[in-house]
């Protein structure tokens, strides 16, 4: 948009990693050594809170909140984990940051330390992001050598190529050397995380503002900005910032993304693979949660997709359906069973062999899943499916009858 000047993607693309001292020479760290020398962790718990940071990892919860709970936690050591288990059909955005602007990440989650109380933090990142471990290496290396870090010890810690493997809990669990499964909650981790210690647990997104709001002040952010990633339905795909409430979707989608890449009008749009469709007709939808929930979705994390006229939301919703399936870790009977259930139907439903009541066969189990299970992952897998039905019954009835689309 005119006017907006990205905070975060400050390079250009293809730039490769930011150094130790390029991120200096932007003022990178100023807001750690100001933080210190002010000797306030409460300043900035308020400054997060007062700045309505909110958590980009999907679920946009009030960053500050967690960390007053986390500070306010009777029981020492206290934890930080920077999760970058990004592993999300299409998103890109934590690996961009941690591959190009990795020193940001730094000093977010070494505020996050700060602010809580925490000694020890993890940078948790998906293992087969090769890029970004280099990257992320480096970073340490330079900022250990430097000394911008203080007396916090940052660790690494790989993560496995799972989808399940990005929930808060399940990375803990991770970095205890165990299988990466989520805990029951509660008990939350800022109350009772790591080795049963209060934990704060933020998206390397929500980390890597932090040091702008420190640095500029809580007045000066107005909503942030956030980082969206647009696949190849758009004509220009990649990773980009807008300005949370002053941008909508159409500018995303046709002012970044330059609009499908077919040059069809928009069916629909997909803001995340757990997310609600929204119709073509809700382009003019900020891109804010509040809007977003107004709407009758979520902004999720970030990982647009659309669907153009004449582009079958049946298969889109059936593959989505088969990930789900696949990507459920086993653990929980009710999320296996609805996962299984939903892929089946709508397999069923795509092929043309589906002519009984598959509508109820999705209520009930759906119905049968809702709030079982150590994550959210039930609601995730019908969420896209349930919203894809109500704005396109047509579709999907003549798929159920025919195999083939309208």
């Amino acid at each position: 948009m005119a006017g907006f000047v990205p905070r975060l993607l400050t390079r250009p693309a293809g730039s490769g990693r930011e150094t130790l001292a390029e991120y200096r020479a932007a003022g990178g760290y100023e807001a750690l050594r100001s933080a210190h020398a002010r000797g306030g962790p409460e300043e900035v718990v308020q400054a997060v809170a007062r700045a309505g940071l909110r958590g980009r990892g999907g679920a946009w919860f009030p960053a500050g909140h967690k960390w007053e709970v986390a500070r306010a936690a009777s029981e020492t050591p206290r934890y930080v984990v920077a999760n970058g288990g990004e592993h999300e059909p299409g998103s890109l955005k934590d690996r961009h940051l941690l591959t190009h602007h990795p020193h940001a990440v730094l000093e977010g989650t070494a505020l996050c330390a700060f602010a809580t109380g925490a000694s020890v933090a993890w940078l948790y990142v998906v293992e087969d992001l090769a890029d970004a471990i280099v990257s992320v290496r480096g970073a340490l290396e330079e900022a250990a050598a430097a000394g911008v870090l203080g007396d916090l010890e940052v660790r690494l810690q790989l993560a496995p190529p799972t989808y399940v493997a990005g929930e808060e809990t399940a990375a803990l669990e991770v970095i205890e050397g165990r299988r990466a499964w989520p805990r029951k909650k509660p008990p939350w981790p800022v109350e009772r995380g790591l080795f049963g210690k209060p934990t704060t647990v933020n998206n390397v997104e929500t980390l890597a503002h932090v040091p702008w709001i420190v640095r500029h002040g809580p007045e000066g952010n107005g909503r942030g900005s956030a980082l969206f990633t647009l696949d190849s339905s758009l004509k220009r795909p990649g990773v980009y910032e807008l300005p949370l409430g002053a941008a909508t979707i159409r500018d995303l989608l046709e002012g970044a993304g330059g609009g499908a890449s077919g040059g069809r009008p928009v069916k629909a749009v997909l803001p995340a693979l757990s997310c609600a469709f929204l119709p073509g007709g809700r382009l003019d939808t900020p891109l804010d949660p509040e809007a977003f929930r107004a709407a009758g979705s979520s902004l999720g994390c970030g990982s647009f997709s659309v669907i153009g006229e004449g582009t079958c939301v049946v298969e889109r919703v059936a593959g989505i359906a088969r990930f789900f399936m696949q990507e459920q870790c086993g653990q929980c009977p009710a999320c296996r069973m609805e996962t299984h259930t939903l892929a089946a139907v709508m397999e069923r439903v795509r092929t043309g062999n589906e002519p009984g009541d598959w509508r109820g066969q999705i209520g009930k189990i759906v119905a049968f899943a809702r709030g079982k299970g150590y994550c959210s992952l039930t609601e995730m897998a019908a969420t896209p499916l349930l919203s894809a039905i109500r704005l396109f019954p047509e579709d999907f009835e003549h798929h159920a009858r025919t195999g083939r689309c309208p």
